[in-house]
């Protein structure tokens, strides 16, 4: 009897290139993602706490905004402390469930993020065309609604392209 032999393989990780080969210039691409990160961190979240603290600022515009930053959030701490964690430790490799999943969060947020951008058009559109049925067209229900529509979109949407 002959044995047969399996040619298979599987993938457990991705190699990744790096921005550099140099180590300062991985340093430096390390300092450069921590201030674009930081400065994110802190613009995001000095309009999400100011939205969310200062009760004026609950109209339909601000709810989209709220949302749109704390997708910007997600976004941005998606992909980017992988990046910093890879020119730091001068790793240059991802697992493959890893990789899946950041596709899977990055798009969500991504198509969410466009979703938003969209309804916060038609804001806009029905504030400045028809500002005396604002009120009825986009109370708070309705806008927690399409918000809920945008993320809930973003990751069906994500969840089709990583399967």
């Amino acid at each position: 009897q002959r044995q047969q032999m399996s040619n298979s393989s599987s993938i457990r990780q991705f190699l990744l290139l790096a921005f550099a080969d140099r180590r300062e210039l991985q340093l430096l691409h390390f300092w450069l993602f921590l201030g674009i990160y930081l400065a994110a961190l802190l613009g995001n979240g000095l309009i999400i706490s100011t939205i969310a603290w200062d009760h004026p600022l609950h109209p339909p515009m601000y709810f989209f905004l709220l949302n749109l930053s704390l997708l910007d959030l997600g976004c941005i701490s998606t992909t980017l402390p992988k990046a910093m964690a890879n020119s730091l430790w001068d790793t240059r490799s991802i697992s493959y469930t890893g990789c899946a999943a950041q596709v899977l969060f990055f798009v969500s947020y991504f198509e969410a993020e466009w979703s938003l951008l969209t309804i916060m058009c038609y804001d806009r559109y029905v504030a400045i065309c028809r500002p005396l049925h604002y009120g009825t067209l986009l109370g708070s229900r309705a806008c927690v609604h399409m918000a809920a529509a945008a993320w809930a979109s973003g990751f069906l949407n994500a969840l089709l392209h990583t399967a």
